[in-house]
């Protein structure tokens, strides 16, 4: 009795959960019929809304120069093409093709040297408006490593965001995001120790934040495994499905891929050679006499195709497909290509015929033989005709039969919402852009261990053995040249400390702001406001730490205005060497930077006054003394240690040369220097160099593109 109960209960919590269905047999006997539900499909709810948006573009050609001359290469050739909502297209093509091209164009990446138009919804495109719906996700997965999941999505959304949108939803739309992308249970990972698969779902989920209705790829699949790249697809088609236009570039897919796309535009030698569902890819070659083999990669074969290698087929294609302007939906699309093909083979067969009568069949025989046989071949135009399923047949100025098809886009709706048309470039205030930046930047130098700590450790090591070598020779009068060495050397430590590691790092974030910055999360010149303040509170404070010990240790004077003299000039030294680590990084990679920084400092330490005097440089190489920060830097720390009536130095010899600082002064030529002058120089330089760095950020982003 217990098991029956038990199998009725049971049945009953199925039937109540939709799980099972009862069906009746008429005599009262229970049959049981499993249900499959289906798993209903992850979706974005709390993400703002956006219009759907379908894009074309007619005639493009893009050239680049070769070379320093006047001659030019034509990368893409005319090209013309539409890409969807709702549809997952793939950009398809032999290496050189064009395919990152025009991606690149497509998604507003390059703009110049293009001729041709592109269209959203029908009308011009705006490029402005345009970066405002689409987002582009390249190759390279460009996270900051030291963020955990969580701290970039909150980053991303405070950014993207404006500030209609409170806390609570934008909270509501991380949890949406990485749920549906899988990401939920890695929410507190630092995201250089996520998986290659995991860093691209983590790059997607970072644009998704402000819902983009365009979003292009560049070669999503690179360097994943096939498993992780069938993730991928599948992501990138639930994305597409769920009305936004998804255009991604990819090199050669499996099979498994290549069915998962919705369309497919293929490029050969900067040309269009197929554009249309995947569907219709093989029918399509096949009325062009181009049979892809049975249990054959389609994606592999019109490679193979486009590359070559089942002959010179480029131009049959380019024309068939009218270099993009058709587009092949369905087998209607090409159904006309196919009748023109017959038609062809029915005229070549009407040839044979013809020469056969003529050779064979004289007089009244042979006219009664072409009548007959124009019969049947009129018969088989007219069933020719039938097979084009009511569409339209019409000739070309050349005779060839031509398919005309309406052309519908998906979406047609204008683009007028308040946001979209807004003139403000960034969805947040600089101000704000500046701080979130900010806030970033700082938190990762802290997690970072060369920038942090390393730096601290090199700080603390160096000074503590310069005071171990120069131990109490600050009042030593027969040591001054020793002192006026280990002032020299502070500036040597401090400019090479802070340049260095300047132009080892900055190149880094040059990857992370190009696609943020290309993206629209932040400007330029917040970006690089928040980077320039960001770095130096930390400067400062290892600067200060290293000052203390060796000015304690070498026995410097101790009185508070020496000392705050001393201390200053190295701070500015050092603010100023981390400037021009800041233009050198923003003007060259590491490598070059590594090794031109210290090779163009050489002049600077040359005219620093240490080991030539003012007067004794010639009059026609002064000027570069006037240029040299290493020269106002210990200018200014030699004439805070020895100037401004300082007593005479204690004496344990005979003679010491040097007991009077003004000796000392004398000997260096600065009797007359000026400190404040000296700190001036080195504020000015400082502020030119800052404003060089930006200048140079500016060009690099543009070149770079």
């Amino acid at each position: 009795m217990e098991t029956i109960m038990d199998s009725y209960s049971w049945e009953q919590f199925l039937e109540n959960n939709n799980l099972l269905g009862v069906g009746g047999n008429g005599s009262g006997g229970g049959q049981l019929k499993a249900q499959i539900v289906p798993a209903q499909p992850k979706t974005l709810q709390h993400l703002p809304k956006r219009p759907a948006v379908d894009l074309a573009f007619h005639n493009l050609t893009y050239r680049v120069k070769e070379g320093n001359g006047s001659n030019s290469k034509t990368i893409l050739k005319g090209v013309s093409g539409r890409l969807r909502s709702g549809e997952l297209t793939a950009i398809m093509g032999p290496s050189g093709a064009g395919k990152s091209t025009l991606l690149n164009i497509l998604s507003g990446y390059k703009t110049t040297n293009i001729e041709g138009s592109v269209t959203m919804n029908g009308a011009e495109r705006n490029l402005s408006t345009f970066r405002k719906l689409s987002a582009y996700i390249m190759q390279d997965n460009q996270l900051h490593g030291n963020l955990t999941v969580q701290e970039a999505m909150t980053v991303a959304t405070n950014l993207k965001l404006s500030k209609k949108f409170t806390k609570l939803e934008k909270n509501s739309m991380i949890d949406d995001i990485l749920l549906t992308l899988s990401l939920s249970e890695h929410r507190n990972t630092m995201t250089r120790n996520l998986s290659g698969g995991q860093k691209k779902r983590l790059s997607i989920a970072l644009e998704l934040v402000s819902n983009p209705p365009i979003m292009f790829f560049d070669e999503p699949t690179s360097g994943l495994d096939s498993s992780t790249c069938f993730q991928c697809i599948h992501l990138l088609k639930m994305l597409a499905a769920g009305g936004r236009t998804v255009i991604c570039t990819i090199h050669q897919p499996s099979a498994r891929l290549f069915e998962m796309f919705d369309q497919l535009y293929t490029l050969a030698d900067g040309q269009c050679v197929y554009q249309g569902s995947t569907k219709q890819l093989v029918p399509f070659l096949s009325t062009l006499n181009l049979e892809c083999p049975s249990y054959h990669n389609p994606a592999s074969y019109v490679i193979e195709v486009s590359c070559g290698e089942h002959g010179d087929h480029t131009r049959k294609l380019v024309e068939a497909i009218d270099n993009g302007k058709r587009d092949i939906r369905s087998s209607a699309d090409y159904a006309g290509l196919k009748a023109r093909n017959d038609l062809v083979k029915v005229q070549n067969l009407k040839a044979i015929l013809d020469k056969n009568d003529v050779s064979n069949v004289s007089g009244s025989k042979y006219e009664e033989n072409l009548t007959m046989n124009n019969g049947l071949l009129n018969g088989m135009v007219n069933d020719i005709v039938k097979e084009t399923n009511g569409s339209v047949v019409s000739t070309n100025d050349k005779g060839d039969a031509m398919i005309d098809v309406e052309k519908t886009d998906n979406c047609t709706t204008a683009l007028l919402s308040e946001e979209i048309m807004s003139p403000e470039r960034y969805p947040t205030s600089q101000f704000h852009q500046f701080w979130v930046v900010l806030k970033r930047t700082l938190l990762f130098s802290y997690r970072d261990w060369t920038l942090m700590y390393l730096r601290l450790f090199a700080h603390l090591l160096v000074g503590f053995l310069i005071g171990a070598l120069y131990y109490d020779i600050g009042n030593d009068g027969a040591k001054v040249l020793s002192n006026l060495g280990f002032l020299f050397f502070n500036m040597l430590f401090l400019m090479y400390t802070s340049m260095t590691i300047t132009i080892l790092s900055f190149p880094l974030e040059m990857p992370v702001l190009l696609k943020e910055n290309f993206n629209r999360w932040y400007s330029l010149k917040s970006y690089y406001l928040a980077i320039s303040v960001a770095d130096l509170p930390f400067q400062a404070i290892f600067c200060v730490i290293y000052v203390s010990i060796v000015y304690f240790y070498t026995s410097q004077p101790w009185e508070l205005f020496r000392f705050s003299m001393f201390l200053s000039a190295c701070l500015l030294i050092s603010f100023v060497a981390q400037s021009v680590g800041l233009v050198v990084g923003a003007a060259m990679n590491v490598q070059n930077g590594v090794f031109l920084a210290p090779v163009m400092s050489v002049p600077f330490l040359l005219f620093s006054g240490f080991f030539v005097s003012f007067d004794a440089i010639p009059v026609y190489l002064r000027w570069i003394t006037y240029l040299s920060y290493i020269r106002y830097g210990f200018e200014g720390t030699a004439l805070a240690t020895y100037g401004y009536g300082r007593e005479k130095l204690k004496c344990f010899q005979t003679y010491c040369h040097f007991k009077s600082p003004t000796t000392t002064l004398e000997e260096l030529d600065m009797v007359n220097a000026n400190f404040t002058l000296d700190i001036v120089a080195l504020i000015v330089i400082f502020v030119v160099l800052r404003v060089s760095a930006y200048l140079f950020l500016r060009w690099k982003l543009k070149t770079a593109r």
